[in-house]
């Protein structure tokens, strides 16, 4: 197997990582495995996005057009007379 060694990490990120993988019961050495692992294989399986999986999930649901991108813009309520 190979090495890698990884200087000048920040002592926040170190101490995260040290949390993380008492959470998950096991060395540090191994969340960082875990980490890259993912890291490596996220991108082969290639996910679907946020925004994907919600119009995945709404599909059937009678929308016909695109949704308005709201960047800055202010959004009014939606009144449902109560």
């Amino acid at each position: 197997m190979a090495q890698v060694i990884v200087r000048n990490i920040d002592d926040d990120i170190k101490a995260g990582l040290k949390r993380r993988a008492s959470q998950h019961g096991w060395s540090m050495e191994e969340e960082v495995r875990q980490i890259l692992r993912r890291a490596v294989t996220e991108k082969a399986q290639a996910r679907p996005r946020l925004g994907s999986r919600i119009a995945a999930r709404f599909a059937g649901a009678g929308l016909d057009e695109p949704l308005p991108e709201l960047h800055g813009e202010s959004i009014v309520p939606m009144d449902i007379g109560a």
